[in-house]
């Protein structure tokens, strides 16, 4: 279980490291000229399309990456077995940082084509709502409510069968 964690963890990393660096390339490559900037700059109408999608975009998935994990999690993954749990887990973060990367990546396209600012600050929003998406096994086991306390961490708790003497797991305050 433990191998199983700590590789969700890593993958989670790895993810959580290519959702920074799809739009650090974007941003570069539409600073170097290799991207088109500008070409819908004086279509107004297109200009208005891009904002206001963009805005919308923005309002609606944000709160739905973040709210729509927190339903989950609660709601169907605490009720499966560990393991089922882990892999679903690893699928609704995912999702989460998905929902999230099209918001950054539709506004910093917005931006670069209609040099507008509405795109921009849309992204920047999209970026910072990922630093609630943060990975690591502290709050992988948070949120799963996998506890496990390990022998130097424990006060007067007796031994438990099963363990193989390396702590103790709780599951659901089970």
């Amino acid at each position: 279980m433990e191998e199983q964690i700590k590789r969700v963890v890593k993958s989670q990393k790895i993810q959580y490291i290519s959702f920074w660096i799809i739009p650090l390339l974007l941003v570069l490559l539409g600073e170097a000229g290799v991207l088109p900037v500008g070409i819908k700059a004086d279509n107004v109408r297109a200009v208005y399309v891009f904002e206001t999608t963009g805005i919308l975009i923005t309002a609606v998935c944000i709160p739905l990456s973040l709210k729509l994990f927190s339903f989950v999690l609660t709601k169907k993954i605490d009720q499966l077995t560990f393991p089922v749990a882990l892999s679903r887990y690893m699928l609704w973060s995912a999702v989460r940082l998905a929902l999230l990367e099209f918001v950054v990546v539709f506004n910093l396209a917005g931006y670069y084509f209609t040099l507008s600012s509405t795109g921009a600050l849309c992204a920047l929003i999209g970026l910072t709502a990922s630093f609630f998406c943060l990975p690591g096994e502290k709050r992988l086991r948070a949120e799963l409510h996998d506890e496990t306390i390990f022998l130097d961490q424990r006060a007067n708790i007796p031994p438990c069968s099963g363990t193989g003497g390396f702590g103790y797991h709780v599951r659901n305050g089970k």
